[in-house]
């Protein structure tokens, strides 16, 4: 009986923990980033706050010629990344992997990109923007 009981409280213990593995915010983003692989006059930089609230911006010829605002947000216990400064409206990509030091987040509705790849690499963050044929590879190193 007493094992019984045991087992009993065990599973109840278990289907109260929350799970909140699929809404853990990717925190490995946070800090100041400089592309790397830039073309030649461009200077990328990426930097989020430890809110993960971030801005991405090209500087070319001294002057900023690209501008966005990300953020990762979350609606209804998903994760999305949330682009705005490009259309009229945010645009929304809904996360559908994630593990400690990487993500993927899609959005088949939007023209460019449809998904969006970050992950770390040895000390480098790296992100891939991508659709069905063609697509755009980033490698970033930390800058604070």
């Amino acid at each position: 009986m007493k094992k019984l009981l045991l087992f009993g409280c065990f599973i109840l213990m278990l289907s109260c923990t929350k799970n909140n593995n699929n809404t853990q915010k990717p925190t490995f983003l946070i800090g100041e980033w400089k592309r790397l692989d830039d073309k030649p006059g461009n200077q990328t930089y990426e930097m989020w706050n430890t809110n993960l609230v971030g801005m991405g911006y090209t500087i070319t010829d001294s002057k900023r010629s690209f501008q966005e605002t990300l953020a990762i947000v979350t609606i209804k216990d998903t994760l999305y990344l949330e682009v705005s400064g490009i259309n009229e409206q945010p645009t929304l990509f809904k996360f559908t992997e994630q593990t400690d030091s990487s993500f993927v987040c899609e959005n088949p509705q939007n023209e460019f990109p449809k998904k969006i790849k970050y992950f770390l690499d040895n000390k480098q963050l790296k992100a891939i923007i991508s659709a069905e044929d063609f697509r755009i590879d980033f490698i970033f190193e930390k800058v604070n």
